[in-house]
């Protein structure tokens, strides 16, 4: 009885496994398609990148100047 208890517990596991990498082949995007998707990133165009690039260097100036400073810049207006 124990046997056979652990052989319809592995064949469920086994099953339950098929079931979802059959869903997950279903789901997920074709190659073509992948690539696609990657091309029109914002990351892909070098303009945006530096736009990017800029943006994030400036709030990390407002932060690190907002860090060296004792005032409490959120209750100064």
């Amino acid at each position: 009885m124990s046997a056979l208890r652990t052989m319809l517990a592995s064949a469920s596991m086994i099953g339950v496994l098929a079931v979802g990498y059959g869903m997950w082949s279903i789901i997920s995007p074709e190659e073509s398609r992948r690539r696609d998707l990657l091309r029109d990133l914002p990351e892909a165009d070098p303009h945006r990148m530096d736009e990017s690039r800029r943006r994030t260097a400036l709030v990390m100036q407002v932060l690190k100047e907002a860090s060296e400073t004792n005032e409490n810049i959120a209750r100064s207006r």
